[in-house]
C-alpha cells in the first residue's frame, strides 16, 4: 500500500473510555451493591447502560471503531484472572458460590479470605489487583465477560475491538502466590497459558470479531533476552492459529525499544504504539526495523493521561512520517482515556480561556477523529479545526496566567544546603527520642480517619450555602475532637487530627496554592470503586497563607500525646494532579516543594513536633526504563529534601508511601532522609521490611500490619503476626507500627476494631520484647 492510499484508510479508534458515567453511576450501584440497597440485576442493567452510552458517544463522535472488554467493575487486571481461571484457592469457594460476589471477595477481600495484593499499573495511579500463580496454577478459559460485551456492541450495528491484557504482561505483572518460593517466575506458565487465550481468541472469532486487541505494556519496560524470547514464542502461536481474529499488539507509557522488531516480525496483523511519550524513539525504532509492511500502525499520537489540547499540526507532521512505514496508519490515544475525566464541558468553574487548553476524553475523541480526517482527506478538511487549535496553543503560550515572577526568582536561587538537614540523622534520632520520649514499637496511623456520611454532608452543605462557614468549622472541630479521644482511649502513641476537613490529599492542598485549578466534575478511577479529582496544575506555584496550622494546632490543644502534622509531598501533589506540560517537571517540583517548606516551618514554629510528608507517588512515577530513573529520582528526592530540610533536629520528619513496588526504590527512599517512614505491607507479607533490611536502611519504618483497602478486620493476632515478622527485617528500636495507608474510605465500626487490634499487638509483642 502507497502512503497516499495508506493515509486515505485512516480510521479513529480508542483503546479505553471511562467507566464511571457522567455522574459516577457505576461507583453509586457497585456500592449500592455491596451494602445490599442494589441488587445483581440492577447493578448489571447499570453497566450495560453505561457501556452503551460510551460506544453510542465514541460513535457518534467519528470513532470507527470502539474497544470492549475495556469496561470493569473494579479492574480489568482481575478481570483477565477471572478470564483465564486464576483464581487463588482461598476465593475459590466464593466465586463458585457467586460469580459476581466472589469477583468483589477477590478485589477487597472477605473476613476469612485476604484479597489480592494491590499495586499501581506501571507509572500511573491506577491500581491493578496482582494475579497469584503457582507451578500448580491450572489455567481454564473462561470468555464470558468478553463475549459479553462483544455481543452488545455488534448488537447496536458498531464496529468493535475486544480489548484484552496480553498474555506476556499478564504473566509479568503476576506474583508467586501466597506460600509458593518467592523465585517461582510466573512466566514459566506461558505455555500453559496460550491455549487459554487461543480459546479466548476463538470464541470472540465466533462471535463476529474482526480484530482482537492486546495489551502487552510491560513490553516497554527493560526486558530481558528470556522475556523477549517468551514474547516472540506467544505472538508465533497466537499468530499462527488457523482460525482467529486479526491481532492488534498494542504497547504505551513509553518506547517500545528492543521488543519492537519482536513484534514486527510476529504474524500478527497489527502494532500499536505511543508517539507521545517516546514518539522520537518509536519512530527511529521503526524506520530501523524497515517500517511495519503488510501490517496496520495504530499511532498514539493525542495524549491520553494528560488534560491539555493536542497540537495538531505536530501530530500531523507525526503521522505524515509514519506514512509509508504501515500498510495503513490509524490514529488513537496514546492509551486508554480510563486516565482522564470524560468531559470538559461540564466544567462551569474554570475560567473560559483556560478551558480552551483542556481536552478530556470527548474532547480527545474529537481530536483523534480530527487527526484520522485530516491525514486521509489532508489539511483542508480540517482547516477551521487546525485554526481554532493553532489560537488555543498561543492563547496558553502566550498568557500571562501561567508565570509568576517572583516564584521564578525563589526557585532559581535555591542551593544544594537548602536541601540538606542541619545535623546528621543519628543525632536527630537521639533528639527525637529525648523530645517525644516514645515506647518501643510506637503505634501511629497514616493520617486519615473515616470520612463518614456527616462530614460529606457537612461539605455539601457549605458549597450549597445551606450552613456558613462558622457552623461547618464547628462541626469539624467536634470530628476532631472526636478523632483524638478515641485515639487517647484506644492508646496510639502519636496523633493525627484525622483530616475531616479534607476532601482529597491532593486537591485540599491544590485548592489553597496559587497555580492549581480544581474541578467539580473531573472524575478519574483510582481503583475499584475510589474515584478522584487530580487537580490541574496550570501556572507557577506558591502558598498565599498557612494551609493546616490551625486544625493541627487544634487537635495538639486537646491532647498531650504528639499529633503529626499532614501534608501531602511535592512529587505526590504533582504526579496525582494534571501538570504542565509547558516546562521541565523538576521546576515544577522545586516550586511546589519551595511552597510546602513554609508550611512545614510554620507547622514547627507553631508547636508541631511531629510532620508527615506523604510520598505515595514516588514509585510510581519512576521512569518505565531503567536508564531514565537517575535524572528523575535526583529531582524527586531534592524535591521532599527541600520541603523538609529546614526544621530543627528535634523534629521529626515522617514519609508515607503505599501500593506500589519499593524494592528498586530504596536507595531514593534513604535519600529522602526522612526519619521514620511507613510503608504498605500487609498484602506483600511484609516484603518491603525484607527490602528495607536488604539495603541496609539505618533510619525507622513502619510496614503497615493493617490492610486499610479491605473491610475486613485483622484480628490482634495477625496484625502480631505480621509485626514479629517485620521485627526479623527490622530491629525494635527503629520499628513503628501502623496501618497501610490512611482510613479515610472505612467506615468506623472496622476502624475502631482494627486499630484496636492494632494497639494490643503492639503491646503483645512489647511484652514477648521486654521477656526475651
Amino acid at each position: 500500500m502507497t502512503a497516499k492510499s495508506a493515509a486515505a484508510a485512516a480510521r479513529a479508534t480508542v483503546y479505553g473510555y471511562p467507566r464511571q458515567g457522567q455522574g459516577r453511576e457505576l461507583k453509586k450501584a457497585i456500592e449500592g451493591y455491596w451494602k445490599g440497597r442494589v441488587d445483581a440485576d440492577a447493578l448489571r442493567a447499570t453497566a450495560t447502560e453505561l457501556r452503551r452510552t460510551n460506544w453510542r458517544q465514541l460513535a457518534e463522535a467519528g470513532i470507527h471503531e470502539v474497544p470492549t472488554g475495556d469496561f470493569s467493575y473494579y479492574d480489568h487486571v482481575l478481570d483477565t484472572s477471572v478470564m483465564v481461571g486464576a483464581i487463588p484457592e482461598r476465593h475459590r469457594a466464593a466465586v463458585e458460590a457467586d460469580a459476581l460476589d466472589g469477583y468483589f471477595a477477590m478485589a477487597r477481600g472477605i473476613q476469612d479470605a485476604a484479597p489480592l495484593e494491590m499495586t499501581k499499573w506501571f507509572d500511573t495511579n491506577y491500581h491493578y489487583l496482582v494475579p497469584e500463580l503457582s507451578p500448580d496454577t491450572a489455567f481454564t478459559a473462561d470468555s464470558t465477560q468478553q463475549v459479553a460485551a462483544l455481543g452488545q456492541a455488534l448488537a447496536l450495528c458498531l464496529t468493535a475491538r475486544p480489548v484484552l491484557v496480553g498474555p506476556v504482561t499478564y504473566l509479568l505483572l503476576a506474583k508467586p502466590a501466597p506460600g509458593v518460593a518467592a523465585d517461582f517466575d510466573p512466566l514459566t506458565l506461558l505455555d500453559r497459558l496460550l491455549p487459554v487465550y487461543a480459546q479466548v481468541l476463538t470464541d470472540l472469532r465466533t462471535v463476529g470479531a474482526e480484530w482482537v486487541q492486546l495489551d502487552e505494556p510491560a513490553l516497554v519496560q527493560d526486558r530481558t533476552a528470556a522475556e523477549l524470547n517468551a514474547a516472540a514464542r506467544a505472538y508465533r502461536d497466537l499468530g499462527g492459529l488457523t482460525d482467529r481474529p486479526k491481532l492488534l499488539v498494542a504497547s504505551y507509557f513509553d518506547r517500545l525499544g528492543d521488543a519492537l522488531p519482536v513484534l514486527a516480525k510476529a504474524p500478527v496483523e497489527g502494532l500499536a504504539l505511543d508517539f507521545t511519550e517516546a514518539a522520537a524513539a518509536n519512530l527511529d525504532a521503526l524506520a530501523a526495523v524497515g517500517g511495519l509492511p503488510g501490517k496496520s500502525l495504530v499511532a498514539g499520537v493525542v495524549n491520553g493521561r494528560n488534560i491539555w489540547v493536542n497540537d495538531l499540526e505536530k501530530s500531523l507532521a507525526t503521522l505524515g512520517t509514519l506514512l509509508g512505514l504501515a500498510d495503513r496508519v490509524d490514529v488513537a490515544a496514546s492509551c486508554s482515556l480510563l486516565h482522564v475525566p470524560l468531559d470538559a464541558t461540564a466544567e462551569r468553574d474554570i475560567e473560559p480561556q483556560i478551558l480552551r487548553w483542556l481536552a478530556f476524553a470527548r474532547q480527545k475523541t474529537a481530536e483523534i477523529v480530527t487527526l484520522a480526517k485530516g491525514l486521509g482527506g489532508g489539511t483542508d478538511t480540517i482547516a477551521a479545526e487546525l485554526a481554532a487549535n493553532r489560537a488555543d496553543l498561543a492563547s496558553r503560550a502566550g498568557s500571562a496566567l501561567t508565570h509568576d515572577p517572583a516564584v521564578r526568582a525563589r526557585t532559581g536561587a535555591v542551593t544544594a544546603t537548602d536541601g540538606r538537614r542541619s545535623q546528621p540523622y543519628p543525632e536527630r534520632a537521639a533528639a527525637q527520642r529525648a523530645h517525644l520520649r516514645l515506647p518501643l514499637l510506637p503505634t501511629t496511623t497514616i493520617g486519615s480517619f473515616p470520612q463518614t456520611t456527616e462530614l460529606r454532608t457537612a461539605r455539601a452543605d457549605l458549597r450549597a450555602g445551606r450552613i456558613d462557614s462558622a457552623e461547618y468549622e464547628d462541626r469539624i472541630r467536634a470530628e476532631i475532637g472526636e478523632v483524638i479521644s478515641f485515639q487517647e482511649k484506644t492508646g496510639l502513641d502519636v496523633l493525627v487530627h484525622g483530616e475531616a476537613e479534607r476532601n482529597d490529599m491532593v486537591q485540599y492542598f491544590a485548592e489553597q496554592l496559587t497555580g492549581y485549578l480544581a474541578t467539580q466534575h473531573g472524575w478519574v478511577q483510582s481503583y475499584g470503586t475510589r474515584y478522584v479529582r487530580p487537580p490541574i496544575l496550570a501556572s507557577d506555584i506558591s502558598r498565599p497563607e498557612a494551609m493546616t496550622v490551625r486544625w493541627t494546632t487544634y487537635a495538639q490543644s486537646l491532647t498531650t500525646k504528639p499529633v503529626k502534622g499532614m501534608l501531602t509531598g511535592p512529587v505526590t501533589m504533582l504526579a496525582w494532579s494534571f501538570v504542565r506540560d509547558d516546562q521541565p517537571l523538576a521546576d515544577t517540583a522545586r516550586q511546589v516543594a519551595l511552597a510546602l517548606r513554609d508550611e512545614v516551618n510554620d507547622l514547627e514554629a507553631a508547636g508541631t513536633s511531629v510532620i508527615q510528608v506523604d510520598e505515595p507517588a514516588l514509585r510510581e512515577t519512576l521512569p518505565l526504563r531503567a536508564s531514565d530513573h537517575p535524572e528523575y529520582l535526583a529531582w524527586a528526592t531534592e524535591a521532599f529534601r527541600l520541603t523538609t530540610a529546614g526544621v530543627r533536629p528535634d523534629t521529626q520528619i515522617h514519609t508515607h508511601m503505599c501500593y506500589a513496588e519499593f524494592g528498586d526504590i530504596v536507595q531514593a527512599i534513604d535519600d529522602l532522609d526522612a526519619d521514620v517512614i511507613s510503608l504498605e505491607a500487609a498484602r506483600s507479607h511484609m516484603q518491603v521490611a525484607r527490602e528495607l533490611a536488604g539495603h541496609g536502611y539505618p533510619r525507622e519504618a513502619g510496614p503497615g500490619v493493617y490492610d486499610i483497602h479491605s473491610p475486613r478486620v485483622p484480628g490482634a493476632d495477625e496484625a502480631a503476626a505480621l509485626l514479629r515478622r517485620g521485627l526479623e527485617a527490622i530491629p525494635a528500636e527503629r520499628l513503628w507500627v501502623n496501618p497501610d495507608c490512611g482510613l479515610k474510605t472505612r467506615a468506623w465500626p472496622e476502624t475502631r476494631a482494627s486499630l484496636e487490634n492494632l494497639v494490643t499487638a503492639a503491646r503483645t509483642v512489647r511484652t514477648e520484647l521486654s521477656a526475651s
